[in-house]
């Protein structure tokens, strides 16, 4: 069964200031720090909680339409 997204995760790597909050606070481990940017390890695995969005101080990754 194929999962449907209904948004897609974005990530503003200039905005990032790599503090690790939405790595912390993703259930699935969809983040990672690399380089002291937040980035998307796995995307298939998002279940598109929010969690990284609601937590971010600099508004570097955000829900948004396909």
């Amino acid at each position: 069964m194929t999962k449907k997204m209904l948004k897609k995760l974005n990530l503003e790597k200039e905005l990032c200031k790599g503090c690790g909050i939405c790595v912390a606070f993703c259930p699935k481990n969809v983040l990672v720090l690399k380089q002291g940017k937040a980035e998307i390890k796995n995307l298939d695995d998002c279940i598109q909680c929010g969690q990284c969005e609601l937590r971010c101080p600099d508004y570097a990754i955000y829900l948004g339409g396909i």
